[in-house]
Order: structure tokens, then sequence, then C-alpha cells
């Protein structure tokens, strides 16, 4: 006597959600990347692989030096947190790269031609996050900034510096540096 009969909504389901992962896959194998999307892979990695290393270094800093901090944001204001990981990328890092990065460097490569162009958009980058009133803000952005513009120099790629900038930012606003990086803790220190 058979058995009862498959769910075949439910198989159907599960083929549409793992179907276009397959096939991506398989073009990847069958298909050999041009020398151009090599380099992109390896400058990639390049930006990646450094940031497991400085990203793993800031988080143990926080975790040991500021206990209180650390992953404050995700565990008291799960919402606001998921929001940031969403939107900032968005609504802030990309605005941002456009200015300091994309037309900083077309608009001043004339002015601080090519050993002065990466601290000046640094140092701007910086600058521009005074308004949050605290010194780490504006430390940490000028560190950051440094990064992406010598990668942006490098590489001329906004995509890549705007991928490097999000995994920062949403990684200091989940590990508990994100409260100077906010207005609302410009105007309670």
């Amino acid at each position: 006597m058979p058995g009862p009969l498959p769910d075949l909504q439910g198989i159907a389901r599960r083929i549409a959600l793992i179907a276009p992962f397959l096939i991506g896959l398989l073009l990847l194998l069958v298909t050999r990347p041009s020398p151009r999307e090599l380099e992109r892979r390896r400058q990639t990695g390049a930006v990646l692989l450094r940031f497991l290393l400085l990203g793993t270094l800031l988080t143990l800093f926080v975790r040991t030096e500021m206990p209180g901090q650390y992953l404050d944001l995700p565990r008291q204001h799960p919402a606001l947190w998921l929001a940031i990981m969403l939107l900032y990328p968005l609504l802030s890092v990309w605005p941002q790269e456009v200015i300091f990065r994309q037309f900083f460097f077309a608009r001043y490569q004339k002015i601080f031609g090519g050993t002065g162009l990466v601290p000046a958009s640094a140092l701007a980058f910086g600058f521009a996050h005074i308004i949050f009133l605290n010194w780490v803000a504006v430390a940490m952005t000028v560190a950051g900034g440094a990064i992406f513009a010598a990668d942006y120099a490098r590489y001329r790629r906004l995509g890549l510096a705007c991928l490097e900038h999000s995994l920062y930012g949403c990684l200091i606003f989940t590990i508990g540096l994100g409260r100077y990086f906010y207005t609302g803790a410009a105007w309670h220190h």
C-alpha cells in the first residue's frame, strides 16, 4: 500500500529557493573569468582580508577595553540596529563615497596631485565628522578615510570603496562604537 503523497508545493518552494544559487554556482564553474574579473576579485579579496584582520582587532579592543559598550546597540535596540545595517550603506556610505572619493578625486586631482590626494581626502572625510563633537569619530574617520582613499586611488572602484566603508561602519555600530557616530550622542557628551 503506497504511503502519503509528498508535499509537492513544499518541494517546489525549496527548488525555487535554491535553484538560482545552483545555477549561479554552475555558471561560476563552467565559465572562465576574464583577466579583468580575476583582478577585480583579487582587489575585493584584499579588501575583505584587511577588514577581517582590522575588524577582528577592533572588535577585540572594544570587547576587552569597553565591555559595557560591547554589542550594546544590537542587544538593547535590535530593530534600530537592523535598520542601521540595512539603511546605512545606502543612505550614508554611498553619498559619502561619492563626495569624498569620486568627486574629491576628480575635482582636486590637479591641486593635490598624486601624493597629496589620499591624505587630503582622509582629512576632509574626518573633518566632516566633526559634527559629532567627539575626537573618537574624527580620529576613526581620518584613519578609515585614509584606507578608503588609498584603495580608491589604487583601484578607482566606487563600489569597492562603498563595500569597504559599509563593512567598517556596520561593524562599528555593531560592536558598540556607534554612539560616537550619530547626532544623538553628540548632544549628550
